[in-house]
């Protein structure tokens, strides 16, 4: 008998093992044959596509590297290529952009720092964008993602293209008054103003499900990790004299970036410890950019940190929070110095995760013995970066500061649509004369005028609320924990006036595509919601088997 029921059993477990391969089939001779045709045809297709945009990119780099700069000759080389491969592979073009956009600066100045190169990564965005958009038509999909946006939207959108045509264009025309190219200082001032509005639809269809969220949050992170090591590498160069910096100098060039004392990576330099001053730009084209990648990223590496369903990547994500925090110190941008612990105590007190003893113990014990360290191996800079903060803080108080733009902004209209786009972007210099705001309120005040403001904060005051109850409605817990860190941040900019972070990478590009982010979210909630069910009614059925048995 007992033999007999060994047998039964055996024989039982074997048919469990045979039935796994029902739920699981594998693929036919035939199915295997046509997936191996299917890639093999998407590889000629992508060889057909490089080789005709190779061609006239080395046409055309062979031309300007003769005429003008052997390095500028590289640009159109891998430009063309990839404006096309952009277009026809949008999905992987965005991730390309996301990718590329942290070490944009150092690939600028490494080809010479020309300032059309600035724009380089736009030729992953650009096309990415106009190829989703004629996905979507051919697969009947909407391309206004979220409608609910569509008004307010609108509303800022007409406003700034009114002051365009009847302030740029006719700031044009009005010969021995203007300088320069007002309306193409216009264009590139409203794509600097608006220009990364359509990421939301971008990071909408690019982020399809959980795995992707998951890709997405952990890639930040090791972009993090990375670009704050390679500026450890640059401080450490730096120190040991390898690179110059700006100490040698004299007068006014002491306290100056300079793209000339670049080291390493990055662009615009200043390094005079003997008179107290370091301005970092790690991988990016100046020390401004790179504080405010440092103060997104203490977001992005918190939200990998708190949120993530792995305990490795958590683990990571302290790391990421620990390097990210010991760049804002060393940097010697006072505003990655005050904002980035700031940052963190707002996203543990908004998201709810201090109330998660067990997982936030850990990891404020592990930031603050890295803190600790880091205050006991350099005391003196820990020092002079504080008197530096407090220093500047009492000599121009920042509401006093702000309060004054506000003054002079107000005071400097030129008529109620302002006194036109990109008057007061320092980035669109090209193109005519700026005004130098550092507020950026003021700065859209003086630019599309008070209307035009006023539509602006309307737009992004819905943005931020729409962002908010999107996260809200989720039911799964760990897509709402992700939901809730990257909300934080789009509240943060949207109602920060000091400096311009809107009109800068990396900032302005995280704004968009997080809230992007956040508006895909319900989609994925409900395929999180649907698998659920289904396992739960796959137990259902299961234990109802089970208990047909026992009853047989």
């Amino acid at each position: 008998m007992a033999k007999l029921k060994s047998k039964s059993k055996n024989k039982s477990k074997k048919g469990k093992k045979q039935s796994k391969p029902s739920e699981k089939p594998t693929l036919s001779l035939k199915e295997q044959l046509a997936q191996k045709r299917k890639k093999q045809k998407e590889i000629q297709e992508l060889i057909k596509w490089i080789s005709i945009s190779l061609i006239p990119g080395i046409f055309l780099g062979l031309i300007v590297g003769a005429t003008k700069d052997p390095k500028m000759g590289i640009a159109p080389v891998i430009a063309i290529p990839c404006l096309v491969l952009s277009y026809k592979y949008p999905r992987q073009a965005l991730w390309a952009f996301l990718i590329y956009m942290p070490f944009g600066g150092t690939v600028v100045y490494a080809l010479g720092g020309n300032a059309l190169l600035q724009l380089a990564k736009d030729a992953f965005y650009i096309p990415a964008l106009l190829g989703l958009v004629a996905e979507c038509k051919r697969k009947g999909q909407p391309i206004l993602i979220p409608k609910a946006l569509i008004p307010t939207f609108a509303i800022t959108f007409v406003l700034s293209t009114l002051t365009l045509v009847f302030v740029n264009l006719v700031q044009l025309q009005l010969s021995g008054k203007e300088t320069g190219q007002p309306f193409l200082q216009g264009i590139l001032g409203l794509k600097i103003f608006l220009g990364y509005a359509p990421l939301i639809f971008c990071a909408y269809y690019l982020i399809e499900d959980k795995k992707q969220l998951l890709l997405f949050a952990r890639l930040h992170l090791i972009l993090a990790i990375t670009c704050c090591a390679l500026s450890l590498v640059q401080y450490s160069m730096l120190q040991r004299g390898i690179c110059r910096g700006t100490d040698h100098l004299a007068g006014d060039l002491l306290f100056k970036a300079s793209v000339e004392a670049k080291c390493f990576v990055g662009g615009a330099l200043l390094y005079s410890p003997s008179q107290g001053v370091i301005r970092l730009p790690g991988t990016f084209v100046s020390p401004w950019h790179w504080g405010w990648f440092l103060i997104s990223n203490s977001v992005l590496t918190f939200t990998v940190a708190f949120c993530d369903t792995s305990a490795l990547w958590r683990l990571m994500g302290l790391g990421g929070m620990a390097i990210v925090f010991i760049n804002a110190v060393i940097c010697g941008q006072r505003i990655a110095l005050a904002l980035v612990p700031v940052v963190t105590v707002i996203l543990l007190i908004l998201t709810g995760q201090i109330a998660n003893l067990k997982r936030f113990i850990p990891i404020a014990v592990g930031l603050g013995i890295v803190i600790a360290i880091a205050m006991a191996t350099n005391p003196e800079l820990i020092q002079e970066r504080i008197a530096s903060f407090q220093g500047r803080a009492s000599a121009s108080p920042p509401e006093d500061f702000i309060v004054t733009q506000f003054q002079w902004a107000m005071g400097n209209q030129d008529g109620f649509l302002g006194n036109g786009l990109g008057r007061g972007t320092n980035s669109t210099r090209t193109f005519g004369k700026v005004s130098l705001i550092e507020t950026y309120f003021p700065k859209v005040i003086f630019e599309v005028g008070v209307w035009g403001f006023i539509g602006f904060m309307i737009f992004v005051s819905h943005l931020t609320v729409f962002t908010f109850k999107t996260y809200r409605s989720l039911k799964d817990k760990s897509l709402r924990d992700f939901g809730s860190c990257y909300w934080v941040f789009i509240l943060i900019i949207t109602y920060n006036t000091y400096w311009y972070p809107l009109d800068t990478d990396p900032a302005a590009v995280y704004y968009w595509f997080l809230a992007g982010v956040i508006i895909a979210l319900p989609k994925i909630d409900k395929q999180e919601q649907e698998k659920l069910k289904l396992a739960e009614a796959e137990n259902d059925d299961t234990s109802t088997k089970k208990r047909m048995k026992s009853k047989v």
